[in-house]
């Protein structure tokens, strides 16, 4: 196979996985990492760093547009992309100190649960709760259009969900996938 070929392939392999990543609001790392490691033989840790690159394009493509239909709260998206960075610096960090044989093994763990995790149905819950104090304080409690109208919402345990995040940015530094991997097993 000679380079142009396999930038074709790539390209290829790459908008697929960013139209599926988009799609499933899981980023396009779970499918760019095995296909450049797979099928490509490239070393894990260059396939990270290829996805990390192209997780944050497909990202900011699909939020423009959720942001624009009203389904994003940039108030909370801010808030937790603190948590996020934090996590990913230190995913980065443990980049170099884990074996490549226990990031493989990590990535397919978090992608089997993150897979069995997001066919499960989530009741809609119409329970009002009073909103967190955290939450109120920097106005994060908001609105999304809803089949029968606007919708508004409180938001709850703020700081559990920073943690989470937090998590979810060390998996995203660490297996070069977007943090959607781990909010799909919250």
């Amino acid at each position: 196979m000679n380079v142009l070929e396999f930038t074709f392939l790539v390209w290829t392999g790459s908008l697929v996985a960013g139209f599926l990543g988009s799609l499933t609001g899981l980023g396009g790392g779970v499918v760019l990492v095995p296909l450049l490691t797979i099928f490509f033989h490239v070393d894990l840790r260059y396939a990270i760093g290829a996805s990390l690159v192209s997780v944050i394009a497909t990202s900011s493509g699909s939020a423009a547009a959720y942001v624009k239909e009203g389904f994003s709260n940039v108030r909370i998206g801010m808030f937790l992309e603190i948590a996020t960075t934090f996590g990913a610096l230190f995913g980065a960090y443990l980049t170099a100190k884990v074996p490549p044989n226990a990031i493989a093994i990590i990535f397919g763990t978090v992608l089997m649960y993150s897979a069995f995790v997001s066919r499960r149905t989530r009741p809609r819950t119409n329970v009002e709760q009073p909103p967190d104090q955290l939450a109120t304080k920097l106005k994060m409690n908001g609105t999304f259009p809803d089949t029968s109208g606007v919708r508004s919402y409180n938001v709850y345990r703020v700081p559990a969900g920073f943690g989470v995040m937090s998590i979810a940015g060390a998996l995203s530094g660490l297996l070069g996938i977007g943090s959607g991997a781990r909010q799909a097993i919250s």
